[in-house]
């Protein structure tokens, strides 16, 4: 019997991470499901340590991705043999029932799933957000995703194996790593409105130094929904562009350069929405008092 899940689970020098990650697949209450793990030639040792996995539901293929996350995720979803795909990052890890719970709500009006994650660091995070959380998205999806940012963290993303395909997979475009997964969920919305949030907690996003979440992400995101902005009025254009200018602000004031953090944060007090603009505020005063 095919797998109703297949998880495609890259990695790259993931030997700290990898044994968590692959414990909470292990320890899944819903037992139908495939893991195909895709190692970008690590060099720490994680591919020898996958390689011993003694679970047959379990398959490990090594690549050389240049760097291009989403070769790594294609060659898994080529490599699937389940109806649904679940993206899993080697660094995150998944409650128990995460499998059960989405099965559960599965059904001919659902071709996307996607639910909360806890924030877990290696660092203190005092007076910061503790989880990825999203919301049901609103119709059409994809004005929504456009206008509000990706709101599905890729390790919560479950999906009709027949829709990546029907977009030709993730794009392996070298300026969006990672927005690649942004890009994919805006072209799959392209093709259906029919996204199901689940209220719950059921992984694990986990900070740390090489993280992605050190890095302006507004750069990729650009990219990422370029080929999007003709279905935009001025209006929606103009929320997009806040968006965008709040992560850059965000990023610079990380990086001690107040002064084009705070040229981003004034561009929002002039054009954002109301709750926007009470975060560029807040932000102000905390360099003010810094």
């Amino acid at each position: 019997m095919d797998p109703t899940f297949s998880i495609v689970l890259p990695c790259w020098n993931s030997v700290d991470f990898i044994d968590r990650c692959i414990e909470s697949l292990k320890n899944q209450t819903y037992k139908n499901f495939e893991v195909i793990i895709i190692d970008n030639s690590s060099k720490d040792g994680t591919f020898e340590k996958v390689k011993k996995i003694k679970d047959e539901r379990f398959r490990v293929f090594n690549i050389n991705n240049e760097g291009i996350l989403a070769k790594s995720r294609n060659l898994g979803i080529n490599k699937s043999k389940g109806e649904w795909i679940a993206f899993l990052d080697s660094d995150d890890w998944w409650t128990k029932d995460k499998l059960q719970i989405c099965y559960e709500n599965i059904n001919n009006k659902v071709d996307f799933l996607y639910h909360d994650l806890e924030i877990k660091s290696e660092n203190p995070r005092i007076l910061k957000r503790k989880k990825n959380k999203s919301y049901q998205l609103r119709k059409p999806v994809l004005i929504n995703l456009l206008t509000e940012g990706n709101l599905i963290s890729n390790s919560s993303a479950v999906v009709r194996k027949q829709l990546l395909l029907k977009i030709g997979g993730i794009d392996e475009n070298n300026e969006l790593p990672a927005a690649e997964d942004y890009n994919a969920w805006l072209r799959i919305a392209k093709i259906t409105d029919q996204f199901l949030y689940l209220p719950y907690v059921l992984g694990y996003y986990f900070v740390h130094d090489q993280g992605m979440s050190h890095k302006d992400m507004s750069i990729p995101g650009r990219h990422a929904v370029s080929e999007f902005l003709g279905i935009l009025n001025r209006k929606q254009k103009l929320i997009m562009e806040c968006n965008f200018k709040y992560q850059s602000a965000r990023y610079n004031y990380l990086q001690s350069d107040f002064e084009k953090s705070k040229e981003n944060l004034f561009f929002i007090l002039r054009n954002g929405k109301f709750s926007l603009k009470i975060k560029a505020i807040i932000m102000i005063i905390m360099m003010i008092v810094r």
